[in-house]
């Protein structure tokens, strides 16, 4: 079985500012090149008519675009999730966090920290906030939200590179005192980001508001159909550990 990574391509370089409706179009063209470049190479690959030839490993529910676009091409899947994502009592923290202080920048680094943040920040009544995310997966978390809330939540910044030693290099200090940024992150996230920032005269707030662990049970038919598979598709560090 091979192991194959979504990450391998990179065909459109990812955008510096994220709030034009352009660079909306942008993101979803390098998604959807990734995944096209994928399922072309997973094509090639030879399987028997009962056994899937990929198997996707995100966590349950998350691994319908690339299904589909697998099927498209008609090559049979199997979804094993090798993840799961639990929270952590930062995540019951950030809403209050978020009703009782005001930050320049909220920075958001995974789509699961998005999913968290969205709802604390619900939950905090939708103040108003500026947010810098990371990459165009990232993003795509905020475009889900009812347009009406849009006008209290501004993604307003993504680095030139999605790798947040390059977002702590780049997001914009507004240079009126200490620029304050609040980060809720996974737990097993580095320190790069707000020692970066810290570097720069950034206030950094950080909150490990979830963790990422492995699956506790998995259906032995299941995981018997997956060897078979000739390949694997990752998402995460996490999900080869």
């Amino acid at each position: 079985m091979a192991a194959f990574s979504l990450s391998n391509f990179s065909p459109v370089p990812a955008a510096v500012q994220c709030s034009s409706s352009s660079s909306s179009q942008l993101r979803s063209r390098r998604i959807f090149l990734k995944i096209e470049a994928f399922a072309s190479f997973s094509a090639t690959l030879p399987s028997s008519s009962s056994n899937p030839k990929v198997v996707v490993t995100r966590e349950r529910g998350k691994n319908g675009k690339l299904i589909d676009a697998l099927e498209s091409h008609g090559i049979t899947s199997l979804e094993l999730p090798l993840i799961q994502h639990t929270r952590l009592p930062d995540s019951d923290k950030l809403s209050s966090v978020l009703r009782s202080t005001s930050f320049d920048w909220i920075i958001i680094t995974s789509p699961e920290a998005g999913v968290v943040f969205l709802d604390a920040w619900k939950a905090a009544g939708t103040p108003k906030v500026r947010v810098g995310v990371v990459g165009a997966g990232t993003a795509s978390v905020f475009e889900k939200i009812q347009p009406s809330s849009k006008q209290s939540l501004n993604v307003a910044f993504s680095p030139s590179k999605a790798i947040g030693k390059v977002l702590a290099a780049e997001l914009p200090n507004d240079g009126n005192g200490r620029c304050t940024a609040l980060y809720p992150a996974s737990a097993k996230a580095g320190h790069e980001i707000e020692e970066g920032l810290a570097k720069r005269g950034f206030d950094v707030t950080r909150l490990n508001t979830y963790t990422t662990e492995p699956v506790s049970d998995v259906d032995e038919k299941i995981l018997e159909q997956a060897l078979s598979a000739a390949v694997i598709a990752v998402a995460s560090p996490s999900a080869i550990r």
